[in-house]
């Protein structure tokens, strides 16, 4: 029992990052209808800005601070920038033009980071805090699997207040609804998804720095499979629902983690792709996500 409680909160630790990086993939989706392919990517910008500023700064829990904050408002930017001068000019071409692109966008970002003199193609070891264990009773959990769960937890509570109950939420649910209604009726459409875009980033530069903070490690290809597993998340969840992106970013995280204690770690990717074929086969629409009907 102490065993499974163990790795559950191993599972609630994974999975609530892959959570915060499916949520970028579900709001961008449920407005452009764009699979943001670069989103694991802005992942790992955020995890290296992490780590510069946490060997500036020490890794404390001020420097841990920072990174969040230093991480943010980088991704942020660099969202801006490529949804303004990548997705932006494509968003009436075919979507397989939208998907090339966004791959190329994808490899742009890998590739450059491998060539940037400070950063360069080998890993290097993230700065963490000293690991410490608090026992819970029933089950024993570390400083960094609480500062995981719990940020994360603040990330999507802050999320969902933004989407529901406030001026900017409301247009973002406008857009997703009717762009051309939404853009009678006032809605700045492109002001809106830009910032659709940030608040997808910002949650994935967090994400990277808590990834990198319980993985301690960080590549330029750092952000693909996760990003691929968020993906999935997103997808399990019902691309679109933010809630759904929630639920199944846990629901991956645990299952991935309890494969690899009681299977083997082999086999672990192969189940959580194989979870992706069998929500399409079975509910494509994912757990939360609304079916479409399109009327002819």
């Amino acid at each position: 029992m102490d065993t499974f409680l163990k790795q559950f909160v191993n599972g609630l630790s994974l999975g609530s990052i892959y959570a915060l990086i499916a949520l970028g993939y579900t709001m961008v989706y449920g407005i452009v209808k764009l699979i943001n392919f670069a989103h694991g990517d802005v992942m790992m910008v955020g995890a290296y800005t992490g780590y510069f500023i946490l060997r500036a700064a020490g890794a404390t829990p001020f420097g841990l601070c920072l990174a969040f904050f230093g991480a943010m408002v980088v991704c942020s930017v660099l969202s801006l920038v490529i949804e303004r001068c990548a997705y932006r000019p494509l968003r009436n071409a075919p979507r397989l033009n939208s998907l090339i692109t966004a791959i190329a966008v994808e490899l742009i970002l890998q590739n450059a980071m491998r060539i940037i003199p400070f950063v360069g193609p080998n890993p290097r070891q993230f700065p963490t805090m000293d690991t410490k264990f608090f026992n819970l009773g029933i089950v024993q959990i570390s400083n960094i699997q609480i500062i995981v769960i719990v940020a994360s937890a603040i990330l999507m509570v802050v999320l969902n207040y933004v989407i529901n109950y406030t001026k900017t939420g409301k247009a973002m649910r406008a857009v997703s609804y009717d762009m051309g209604a939404a853009s009678l009726m006032g809605v700045n459409v492109n002001r809106t998804i830009a910032i659709t875009f940030v608040i997808g980033s910002v949650l994935a530069g967090a994400g990277g720095v808590l990834y990198a903070t319980a993985y301690p490690q960080v590549d330029p290809l750092m952000g693909y499979i996760p990003g691929l597993k968020a993906f999935v998340a997103a997808v399990l969840g019902g691309i679109g629902s933010v809630p759904g992106a929630m639920v199944g970013g846990v629901i991956l995280g645990i299952v991935e983690t309890m494969t690899k204690a009681y299977i083997s770690s082999q086999y672990a990717d192969a189940i959580s792709y194989s979870i992706l074929i069998i929500i399409l086969l079975v509910k494509p629409a994912g757990l939360l996500g609304k079916k479409n009907v399109v009327k002819v």
